[in-house]
């Protein structure tokens, strides 16, 4: 057998769970870059970066990826949105800016557990009617693509998917756990999804605060359950509440939660269920400003 075969392109499974919003016009980079916490104006065209919108007392609203096709076209690809809310709450700041946003439904986004072929880090692929990204961590390689076609929907993609999420420390956040945590809290400086230098956003001067007074107290952990868990529950040391769930995967047995910097290594509950902290996953940072 030859062994200079093809390589075949990897099978790509839908995410039904994430939208696409896109942002465009004039104005586009300069509303992104006044409205989200990362560094959006330093973002080169063709690179992507995570990035957060967050309420003026600096909770998170969402997270994302944010690609930059041009400095008046920028996509937002949005875990957990599956309306057009998001879009409609952006649209509200607009005010006189030239900028277009809108919720893509012509445009899907579907993921693989496999290496892209071309695009690398934050550099994306862009082939105008298919963009891929490079969403791998060090002990995980993934793609995800926009397209203008559907991929199929494989049963059990989009939890695994969500759980790869978690493991890497990307916080999905439900709507009950929106507009509850500063960045900080969720880790997103691991991500470096946020910058406490690049000016004014709405939240920045808490954030901003908690990171050059070193307030932050609490952060984010990864915690496996004998139980399934949900978003809210308390997590307990001896009895006594500690920290709250986030965000679960696998069926409630995989959860993140926001726990204090300094707490006794003692055993972890939440009502009967036992837990186990593990480490997160590293590699899954892209470009960003401290």
């Amino acid at each position: 057998m030859p062994d200079n075969l093809p390589t075949l392109p990897p099978a790509f499974a839908a995410l039904p769970d994430h939208a696409v919003v896109s942002l465009s016009g004039a104005d586009a980079t300069a509303f992104a870059h006044a409205q989200f916490a990362n560094d959006v104006a330093r973002l080169a065209a063709g690179q992507w970066q995570w990035n957060a919108w967050l309420t003026p007392k600096g909770r998170v609203i969402a997270t994302f990826a944010l690609i930059k096709r041009s400095e008046t076209e920028l996509l937002l690809i949005v875990p957990d949105y599956r309306d057009d809310s998001l879009a409609l709450s952006l649209q509200r700041f607009v005010f006189r800016r030239k900028v277009r946003i809108e919720t893509r439904a012509d445009l899907y986004p579907s993921g693989t557990f496999a290496a892209p072929l071309r695009a690398h880090f934050a550099q994306v692929e862009d082939r105008g009617d298919e963009i891929e990204l490079d969403y791998g961590g060090s002990a995980e390689k993934r793609t995800l693509r926009i397209a203008g076609a559907a991929a199929p929907q494989t049963d059990g993609f989009a939890g695994r998917w969500r759980a790869s999420d978690l493991r890497h420390g990307l916080v999905r956040l439900d709507e009950s756990q929106r507009e509850q945590w500063t960045p900080q809290q969720l880790a997103l400086e691991r991500l470096h999804a946020f910058s406490v230098k690049k000016g004014c956003y709405p939240g920045q001067e808490i954030v901003a605060r908690t990171h050059f007074l070193g307030k932050a107290k609490r952060s984010l952990a990864l915690l496996e359950s004998d139980a399934p868990l949900a978003a809210g529950a308390e997590v307990c040391a001896d009895d006594r509440g500690i920290g709250t769930v986030v965000s679960v995967a696998n069926d409630g047995h995989l959860a993140a939660a926001v726990l204090p910097l300094e707490r006794e290594a003692v055993a972890l509950t939440t009502g009967a269920a036992s837990l186990r902290e593990i480490p997160l996953l590293d590699g899954l940072e892209r470009p960003g400003s401290a």
